[in-house]
């Protein structure tokens, strides 16, 4: 399924079928198609899950590799048939929309282009049992209660995909999402304070792992945390998510085990009161640039050097690599522009092509927004005055190729009823992203159209409000590219056919 390179042409269709796109995708021909198979793209339950990528082992070469999977696909860990159902497109649609809202509001408020907006109200923690008493905060030690002022987090949304780890001595294996929008790592811990949402895996307890152990407030650490609360001597940890859903506990230290690395005092939050949309998983990894994330912790074991590629499919296993080893010799890299912002890693988007064809949008549309890659937004955002010309010329092209249009679906504008092609291959305009430095991102043809349905299938692509608002290359986007992420030599790359 890999794109066409906008670097060079290459014949992906039949003559026959090239020649009777010509006329609408110009005189490039092969260069501006990309062939997808339908099916590959609808649910099947007969379908077998993939050999996944295997753990690294000790010793071996390398960076330490763990296996990605969809956390609602087939193949997850976390599916259960039988005690629930995975999201609608509609509702991962619109958890998606509320995660690029977040980033926004998260964004223009570290560039100093803030918005007004609500407050959300503090989330209040209860007292639990030992030995992870809660305290309250030294400024009312004599009440009951804690609020914390919750910093706002990303909202995890339903689209994101998964991975292994072990945590505790002995360790325990929790499944949780990976997230380059987020910092702080944490997990749903044992005791339950008021609540906690229901996961697969049984609750992390502290008093179980040998090498566990509260941070203090006087610790430098615990004022690396957004917010953070304290009381009693232990630094208390909070994240509300735009969507409400949230997270609060103690901001702790443990053995962190990923294939089979060991981190030694890991900081993480250990989650006693969490509640809200995050699917089945046991909490998030934080792949961020902030002092709290794993890169950054791990940065003597790693180098700040992490890469991921996201299967074609939900029903497809990928890989998260963690540590340095040479790039893939296809990589193409663009400049990480960390002056932007904290967390996010921000680069420089310079231009959208369409069949081949550069698109007629000034510089300056880019520029002005500034864009960032993310694992967690599942639909890439654009300014609207480089949006309307990607949805113009690939209109325009799916029109000469002679598919009928459908019904707008959700924030997805551009939509095409497929049900005359189900069972075989298509062909479909290549879409590429063009960043500082010449890279490109050829979007696989898996990622060009998001298919709710076979009567519906849209233009995995949205406009911002505003032409101000950063742009986001979503996940799907991502699909089969190697996405590098290389903190200390301040780079971003994209290998086509990673996985």
């Amino acid at each position: 399924m890999a794109a066409s390179s906008c670097c060079q042409a290459r014949w992906l269709l039949p003559l026959l079928l090239l020649a009777a796109a010509a006329g609408a995708l110009g005189a490039e021909g092969a260069s501006s198609i990309v062939q997808l198979d339908v099916e590959s793209l609808l649910p099947s339950a007969a379908a077998p899950c993939p050999t996944p990528q295997a753990e690294q082992k000790q010793g071996a070469a390398p960076p330490t590799r763990m296996p990605v999977v969809h956390q609602h696909g087939p193949c997850s860990p976390l599916a259960d048939n039988r005690n629930g159902k995975a999201p609608s497109h509609a509702e991962i649609l619109a958890a998606d929309q509320r995660r690029a809202e977040y980033i926004h509001r998260r964004v223009a408020e570290t560039t100093g282009r803030a918005r007004r907006r609500k407050q959300g109200a503090p989330v209040e923690l209860r007292p639990g049992t030992p030995p992870s008493s809660i305290v309250v905060p030294s400024s009312s030690s004599a009440t009951s209660t804690t609020d914390l002022p919750a910093s706002y987090g990303v909202a995890l949304g339903t689209g994101n995909y998964v991975v292994p780890v072990r945590l505790g001595t002995p360790a325990e294996r929790f499944t949780v999402v990976f997230d380059t929008g987020s910092d702080t790592t944490w997990v749903q811990c044992q005791p339950c304070v008021a609540y906690c949402y229901r996961q697969k895996e049984p609750l992390f307890d502290p008093t179980k792992s040998a090498t566990y152990a509260n941070i203090s407030c006087s610790s430098s650490y615990c004022s690396d945390l957004y917010v953070s609360g304290c009381s009693g001597g232990h630094c208390l940890y909070g994240i509300q998510y735009g969507d409400g859903s949230y997270t609060i506990g103690f901001y702790a230290q443990d053995t962190l085990t990923l294939a089979y690395d060991t981190i030694k005092n890991f900081r993480f939050g250990c989650g006693e009161k969490n509640r809200g949309l995050f699917g089945r998983a046991a909490g998030l990894l934080g792949l961020g640039r902030g002092k709290t994330s794993l890169p950054v912790q791990a940065y003597d074991k790693y180098g700040g050097v992490f890469a991921y590629c996201l299967p074609a499919t939900s029903a497809g296993t990928g890989f998260l690599d963690l540590g340095p080893g040479a790039p893939a010799a296809n990589a193409r890299l663009t400049p990480m522009l960390v002056d932007r912002g904290p967390t996010f890693y921000y680069v420089g988007m310079t231009g959208i092509k369409v069949g081949g064809h550069v698109l007629p949008i000034p510089g300056s549309v880019f520029s002005t927004a500034g864009t960032l890659v993310d694992s967690g937004t599942v639909i890439t955002r654009l300014p609207p005055s480089a949006y309307a010309p990607l949805r113009s010329a690939f209109s325009k092209a799916m029109q000469g190729l002679g598919y009928s249009a459908a019904p707008a679906f959700s924030i997805l504008d551009t939509c095409y009823d497929l049900t005359g092609h189900k069972g075989g291959s298509i062909a479909l305009p290549a879409v590429s992203l063009v960043f500082q430095g010449g890279a490109c991102l050829d979007v696989d043809a898996s990622g060009i159209l998001y298919v709710a349905d076979v009567s519906q299938a849209c233009l995995a692509f949205a406009p911002n409000a505003d032409d101000t608002d950063v742009a986001i290359v979503g996940n799907t986007q991502q699909k089969t590219h190697g996405v590098l992420y290389d903190i200390g030599k301040k780079i971003v790359g994209f290998a086509p056919g990673a996985c």
